[in-house]
């Protein structure tokens, strides 16, 4: 059978955890992992989502250029590695660079391109106008042909407009 050891506290604060023989307290074991100097854990949070890098045009062609000067063995890997690159940008880069597409050096919007037209949409805005002002028309048209018969029963029979204005 063991025994456990009770500790009363020395000072006002923490009361200290009962442990059983053969068991250390986190400081003794922080204290052995201190000792053998172990390097520093990564911190291991991870990104909620990862972001596409984007490069400016004028970063690529600075970078192109470095590459271009490069004429010791090995300078333009020192450079791919200083600025996080891989060989396929330079060579992705340089393709573009070679069309003589400025255009090309920008960031491009990823998904699919707008099929609608400007015109197009103008075009529909008309349409949908003339159909209101047509149906506007068709009911303007009733209401003066009812009035022209209501007229008529009253015996004040409403002409042509022609007529009305002559004396």
């Amino acid at each position: 059978m063991k025994k456990l050891k009770i500790h009363t506290p020395a000072s006002p604060g923490l009361l200290p955890a009962e442990r059983r023989e053969g068991e250390r307290s986190e400081t003794d074991r922080s204290a052995v992992g201190s000792r053998l100097s172990s390097p520093p854990q990564p911190n291991p949070e991870v990104v909620a989502r990862a972001q596409r890098r984007r490069f400016t045009a004028d970063y690529k062609q600075n970078i192109l250029e470095q590459a271009d000067r490069a004429s010791v063995p090995g300078a333009i890997g020192a450079l791919l590695r200083r600025e996080g690159l891989f060989s396929s940008h330079l060579t992705a880069w340089r393709r573009e660079r070679q069309a003589g597409v400025r255009q090309a050096l920008t960031a491009h919007p990823r998904g699919p391109k707008s099929t609608r037209h400007p015109l197009a949409q103008e075009n529909q805005k008309l349409q949908r106008d003339n159909q209101r002002l047509a149906e506007q028309l068709r009911k303007a048209e009733m209401i003066i042909d009812i009035q022209k018969k209501v007229a008529a029963l009253l015996g004040h029979p409403i002409g042509p407009p022609d007529q009305e204005t002559q004396p």
